[in-house]
């Protein structure tokens, strides 16, 4: 079975997928900017010598719904009253993010400018 896409219709496509994920790289990195953030009021409260539930208190107080779970305020908080300085992750082997990087914006541009040339694209099953 065939069916005809038209270059227009998959150019829209191809367009919607790279602003769906440039909308979701920002705002993985806005939410990873505001967990940077909480971090560094945990490792101030530790300096203050407030316990890790007082420390909870105050970031819900200050962000509201967007506060880290009180897992994470509990782990963090231990983490910088054993010492630790860094409020970055802990590198890890998993897979990034985020796929966009120069590479694939070129591959999704090509594709892009192939594809304005064609009149239809026959799709098969």
């Amino acid at each position: 079975m065939s069916v005809i896409v038209s270059t227009g219709l998959v150019a829209s496509v191809v367009r919607y997928c790279c602003l769906c994920m440039v909308v979701f790289y920002n705002l993985v990195t806005f939410v990873m900017q505001e967990n940077i953030e909480q971090r560094y009021a945990i490792k101030f409260c530790v300096k203050l010598n407030k316990s890790a539930t007082e420390t909870f208190a105050s970031l819900t107080e200050a962000y509201g719904d967007a506060t880290l779970s009180r897992n994470m305020v509990f782990k963090w908080h231990k983490a910088f009253k054993e010492g630790r300085e860094n409020v970055d992750d802990d590198p890890h082997s998993r897979r990034p993010i985020s796929s966009t990087n120069n590479e694939n914006v070129e591959v999704v541009r090509a594709v892009m400018v192939k594809d304005r040339r064609l009149r239809n694209l026959y799709l098969h099953d």
